[in-house]
């Protein structure tokens, strides 16, 4: 009996999963055909059609099966035809919303837009489709030349007086992938109200006739140096060491831009600054989409920077960095004191941009007790250290620039922003840009290493030296891929099981602290009481705290199939010559920590 009503089960879930299954393929096969019956180009109809003409229908699920989500930060997909796809369609939607939006949030003055782009496959095509709208909907727009780094569209927001932009890019996402970014006339990414009012317009054009393609040329200027030199020269007014950068200025530097946006001002503004040695990669220097260099053009990939670190040895470079497609972040390669070239994590990159600008604005005399830093909830701890120790106010906030620079909005009039910065490569170094920025991140990196040569060091001491006097600290990142609808389950499904059933302990020690960013909530396992969290709305993320300063991050990508796990571990370190030694003990805690979490 057991074992017939066992079967009957088993029947009725290989039934039931077998309906949602046909369901589902009627679902997008309708989706589809009015794709194949509406007002689309010849092209896409024909690709269309060839989906539903395939017995396989894989591709027709993931082109149709949901829409393309223009959610916070904007849009985010593999380049295709379908309503899940990167296409001029979606492309369009988004910008006809955001038209709609900003006419009626300024209606009483002239409205102008920036319109920028990377080196992304079809990237100029979605940004000219973007400019066109805009204009044809009556909207100035403001369209670069050619390709160029995202910061500087931030920044020219600002500069030629906007009241939104738009950026074509999926920074370092595979070469499959496109995006589209909304910037508010501040110069950072939208948030609340603006974001989630941006949606419902975008989710209120439901036909291709509601988009107004057709543009108009007369609101339309090209833009290039006009903003490139305001800018650079902007930045090259950073520095802080400028007597270091002179007598260091034929120091050794490897710069690759990844095939992308970096190439059109990095190299420049290192040369502005006051640096006269900068070797390229040429076989990186060329500007695609493709990255056939590379499998990803990521700098916290050590296959990105392979090429510029084999150019390092070969000319015994002093520094080695590289930019993302859409020059928003940087990763840096330094010689350790055995002459090996390492790659620096980062939150590594973070602590050094901290420790510098904290201690010469104090060595010049411009700390006056309202200046502040910024971090993310899933960056190294250290940098909350040194604030401490400078006596500068630091702000956690959610992970993503635009956090970041809702605190520089809401800061601003009250206190003088230093630096911010998040664990996955990105820093800002200036007021002016609202969005992580590696061209004043590269020549940053640059005065820092001339200003630390200057007192007989290399980078690596430097940061051993920061190890030793506000402890050791190590972090990893794990990010576990699922892709499509199959993998967004997957990852719902982990996160409810990490919120209902937490790690009791991490690598042998006890979790005394839970974080649930989704319900606000603080959690104290040893006092046992429960207290609020202050941000400024929810996010699917949790935190874990143990005993021995261990923390441990968990939330899904906002803009990729992953789910992420974010872990410091943190050891004493008493000299630089225990170094090694407490880095393998680093090592040896992580791994326990991802048996932990069941990673390993």
């Amino acid at each position: 009996m057991h074992c017939l009503i066992k079967k009957k089960l088993i029947f009725a879930v290989q039934l039931n999963d077998s309906n949602m299954k046909n369901n589902l393929i009627d679902d997008v096969r309708r989706k589809a055909q009015v794709w194949i019956d509406g007002e689309y180009d010849a092209d896409t109809k024909k690709q269309v059609q060839a989906m539903l003409d395939n017995a396989d229908t894989t591709d027709l699920v993931e082109s149709f099966y949901k829409d393309l989500e223009f959610g916070t930060g904007g849009l985010r997909g593999i380049m295709g035809v379908g309503t899940n796809r990167m296409n001029i369609y979606t492309v369009g939607a988004a910008t006809q919303g955001l038209a709609n939006y900003l006419k009626k949030e300024f209606a009483s003055k002239p409205i102008s837009v920036v319109v920028g782009h990377d080196c992304r496959n079809n990237s100029r095509l979605f940004a000219e489709t973007t400019a066109n709208i805009f204009s044809a909907n009556g909207i100035k727009v403001y369209l670069f030349e050619a390709l160029r780094p995202t910061p500087e569209i931030s920044f020219a927001i600002r500069y030629l007086g906007c009241q939104s932009g738009v950026v074509v890019t999926a920074s370092h996402n595979p070469k499959e992938y496109n995006g589209y970014k909304a910037y508010w006339e501040d110069g950072a990414q939208v948030i609340a109200p603006h974001d989630t009012s941006i949606i419902a317009e975008v989710g209120k054009i439901k036909k291709v006739s509601e988009i107004k393609f057709k543009g108009n040329p007369e609101l339309i200027e090209i833009i290039g140096d006009n903003v490139d030199t305001p800018f650079l020269e902007k930045i090259s007014k950073l520095t802080l060491s400028p007597d270091s950068i002179k007598r260091n200025k034929d120091m050794k530097i490897v710069y690759t831009p990844i095939h992308g946006t970096g190439a059109t001002l990095i190299p420049r503004a290192l040369k502005m600054y006051g640096f006269e040695n900068i070797v390229d990669v040429p076989e990186q220097n060329v500007l695609t989409g493709d990255f056939p260099t590379v499998k990803s053009p990521n700098p916290e990939e050590p296959a990105a920077l392979k090429m510029a670190v084999d150019k390092a040895r070969e000319i015994d470079a002093d520094l080695v960095m590289a930019s993302d497609p859409d020059a928003d972040r940087m990763g840096i390669a330094i010689k350790n004191d055995k002459g090996e070239w390492i790659l620096c994590n980062g939150n590594q990159t973070a602590m050094m941009f901290t420790y510098y600008l904290l201690r010469r604005w104090s060595e010049l005399g411009r700390l006056t007790g309202k200046e502040y830093i910024v971090k993310t909830i899933v960056t190294t701890e250290m940098m909350a250290k040194m604030a401490e120790k400078f006596g500068v106010p630091y702000f956690d906030c959610y992970t993503g620039f635009k956090w970041i620079a809702a605190i520089m909005r809401e800061q601003e009039g009250k206190m003088q922003y230093i630096g911010g910065g998040e664990e996955s490569y990105g820093f800002l170094c200036e007021d002016f840009v609202r969005d992580k920025d590696a061209v004043s991140a590269c020549v940053m990196i640059a005065e820092i290493a001339a200003w630390t040569k200057d007192q007989g060091k290399t980078l690596y001491e430097l940061l051993q030296d920061i190890y030793v006097e506000f402890g050791f600290s190590k972090e990893k990142g794990i990010s576990v891929v699922k892709q499509g609808k199959s993998g967004a389950e997957e990852i719902k499904k982990m996160m409810m099981q990490f919120r209902s059933v937490p790690p009791k302990e991490l690598a042998g020690s006890k979790v005394v602290v839970i974080k649930d960013y989704d319900s606000l909530r603080m959690i104290d396992l040893v006092s046992g009481e429960t207290n609020s969290i202050e941000m400024p709305e929810t996010a699917n993320v949790l935190q874990y705290f143990t005993e021995d300063g261990t923390k441990v991050s968990v939330r899904p990508s906002g803009t990729e199939p992953k789910i992420k796990f974010y872990i410091e571990v943190q050891l004493p370190l008493k000299s630089k010559a225990d170094f090694d030694k407490v880095n393998a003990e680093a090592e040896t805690k992580v791994a326990a920590v991802k048996k932990s979490l069941g990673l390993d």
